[in-house]
């Protein structure tokens, strides 16, 4: 569901005037109310024919005081549903920046994204009641009233606007943090959150893109999809490039630097000193890059095994042939243990333990 990723989802006050759960419920709510005073409608009107005097037909006072009760409480519903519409985007503005609950210390899913999915869910089955609403009412992302007026999923698309707001706004400030892994987080944060949004609301086989409301809610406008994924992608190559300067050490050493000293199997002592610095430049970054990234969490398998997967394309196979073809050598004559502490599968051991949940 969509609680599992979120650090907590509970409804303590965020620091705001109401949290985007509590605001999601009264929106769904309001909308629940439109839908019912629609309906009312004709039931007032019986109500009025029968509350008169048997054997006289109703008069139109009585039918005026129907229609009159009707359109006041239309436009009663109308105006308090826009304003729990507006309290709900107003909630995901005002989400903090800051805090462990707003901003995980280990860049994973953030508690405003299952808030969101969890709120475009609970109201995505009014789409009746919406436009009833945003044809009567200009509203703050849809000016427009009458047979103009937006259907639900322009407020879902604002919604997700301001999201993405919310989002790019935490990453910046992972990146204000001080230490090593402040950049790294900033992009991961925003993988985590993104794949995960991709995961619950678009379109996929497993619903077949079904736009019903409901638990099994999808943005079928591809504006979402190409959002996300465009964000998603851009944010993961920025990620990779800090695994991608462990491919500066293992380009090949020409054959012509390679001396041997008079026994056969030895190198002389320069050309060793050329792949001790090719190994122990790739282990001291390695140890490095891993120490940082190693506290990150991905809690999404899927995620997790995709990464992981890039992360071994990135240098692994490289490091496969570089480590099979010098290896073999005599470089150091007392310490080819330290520089050949790094076999390609405990390399490949290490990374499946990249993003465990903490």
């Amino acid at each position: 569901g969509e609680g599992q990723e979120g650090g907590g989802t509970n409804n303590a006050a965020s620091g705001n005037d109401m949290d985007i759960r509590a605001a999601a419920s009264a929106a769904a709510a309001g909308l629940r109310v439109v839908d019912g005073v629609r309906m009312l409608g004709p039931s007032l009107s019986k109500l009025c024919e029968i509350s008169n005097i048997p054997g006289l037909r109703p008069t139109l006072l009585d039918t005026t005081i129907a229609s009159a009760l009707c359109i006041s409480l239309h436009r009663s519903t109308v105006k308090n549903c826009s304003k729990t519409l507006e309290n709900l985007a107003r909630a995901i503005q005002l989400d903090p920046l800051d805090g462990p609950r707003h901003r995980p210390i280990d860049a994973r899913v953030a508690t405003i994204s299952s808030d969101v999915v969890h709120a475009i869910r609970v109201i995505s089955p009014f789409v009746s009641a919406y436009k009833s609403v945003s044809k009567r009412r200009a509203l703050p992302w849809d000016p427009n009233i009458g047979e103009n007026a937006g259907e639900m999923d322009t407020f879902v698309r604002f919604l997700i606007k301001q999201l993405s707001i919310s989002l790019s706004g935490k990453a910046q400030n992972y990146k204000n943090d001080e230490g090593l892994d402040s950049q790294a987080k900033s992009h991961l944060f925003m993988m985590n959150n993104t794949f995960y949004l991709l995961e619950l609301l678009a379109p996929n086989g497993v619903f077949g893109g079904s736009a019903d409301g409901g638990e099994n809610y999808r943005i079928n406008a591809p504006w979402f999809k190409q959002k996300m994924t465009k964000s998603f992608e851009s944010e993961k190559a920025k990620y990779l490039t800090y695994w991608e300067v462990l491919n500066s050490h293992l380009t090949n050493v020409d054959d012509g630097q390679l001396n041997y000293q008079s026994k056969k199997d030895v190198l002389s002592l320069d050309s060793g000193r050329l792949l001790k610095s090719r190994f122990s430049g790739f282990i001291e970054d390695f140890e490095r890059v891993y120490v940082v990234h190693r506290n990150f969490t991905v809690i999404d398998p899927k995620l997790r095994e995709m990464l992981q997967g890039d992360i071994r394309r990135v240098f692994l196979s490289r490091y496969k042939a570089f480590f099979d073809k010098y290896s073999r050598i005599q470089f150091s004559k007392k310490n080819m243990e330290n520089y050949l502490k790094y076999p390609p599968q405990k390399l490949d051991s290490l990374i499946g333990q990249l993003y465990a949940m903490q």
